[in-house]
């Protein structure tokens, strides 16, 4: 496991590194660094604006991490013109690297911080939309029970996590907490945690798997009630009835 003091060499190293790279016109560390600090498990976000061919660019950097950083896989996360390439580190360490062209490098957030060139105008960030976070959670809940009733344990437990999911995210919509990858669920009130415990799926059968789901499913229509009462009257009763017929056949 890495040290932070080797963490932070990393990060150094590579942010000199980009400054002598002529095809780097900019640079800023993203991610809990740029806002708090991070903590001791942190990893490390940054990037670059490239003159010329992001391609070739993103080559040479990925020959060079593997060179002389260790590095042992990476995958590429394409956002609009940017795209983050994810590497894994031998001591654990998760680098991210986005690399975007020099004209549309600039902060997409508050998580920024530039440490060299000159970004473009921060752009305004669209919040989540309600309406679409309550959809997902719906259809989630839906076909969780089908895959119930097609007897797909693995699958219908799948669907009732991202069911909390959701409810996670509506809930820290609602309290103005952030809502991707539960990034705000630790800032919940108990009131709002505890009634999630039991949506936790505790053994792959039936019984338990109805169970969880009726769990989540009145979380999400409560959850619903508290922004608009309305639509948690139509939800519930449509939620709470069990999905019809008994095929195991087809697919969600």
């Amino acid at each position: 496991m890495f040290t932070v003091e080797q963490r932070d060499a990393v990060r150094d190293r590579l942010l000199s590194l980009a400054g002598g790279d002529a095809a780097i016109v900019g640079a800023a560390v993203t991610g809990s660094h740029a806002v708090d600090g991070g903590d001791r498990w942190s990893d490390i976000d940054l990037v670059f604006g490239v003159e010329g061919s992001l391609e070739t660019s993103m080559r040479r950097w990925t020959e060079l991490i593997y060179r002389d950083f260790d590095a042992v896989h990476h995958w590429d996360l394409p956002a609009g013109p940017a795209v983050y390439r994810v590497f894994l580190m031998s001591d654990r360490l998760e680098l991210d690297v986005g690399f975007v062209p020099a004209a549309e490098f600039g902060p997409q957030g508050p998580s920024w911080r530039t440490v060299f060139g000159h970004p473009a105008p921060e752009k305004d960030v669209l919040a989540p939309s309600r309406r679409n976070l309550t959809g997902l959670a719906w259809h989630h809940a839906l076909h969780a029970g089908v895959c119930i009733r097609r007897r797909r344990w693995w699958q219908a437990e799948q669907w009732i996590s991202a069911l909390r999911g959701q409810i996670l995210a509506l809930a820290c919509l609602r309290l103005g907490h952030p809502t991707s990858y539960a990034k705000g669920a630790h800032l919940l009130p108990a009131e709002v945690t505890a009634s999630l415990a039991g949506t936790l799926v505790r053994v792959l059968d039936e019984a338990e798997l109805v169970r969880a789901l009726d769990a989540a499913t009145s979380a999400l229509t409560t959850e619903i009630s508290l922004v608009d009462p309305a639509l948690s009257a139509r939800l519930a009763p449509v939620l709470a009835a069990p999905p019809a017929g008994n095929d195991h056949a087809g697919s969600t």
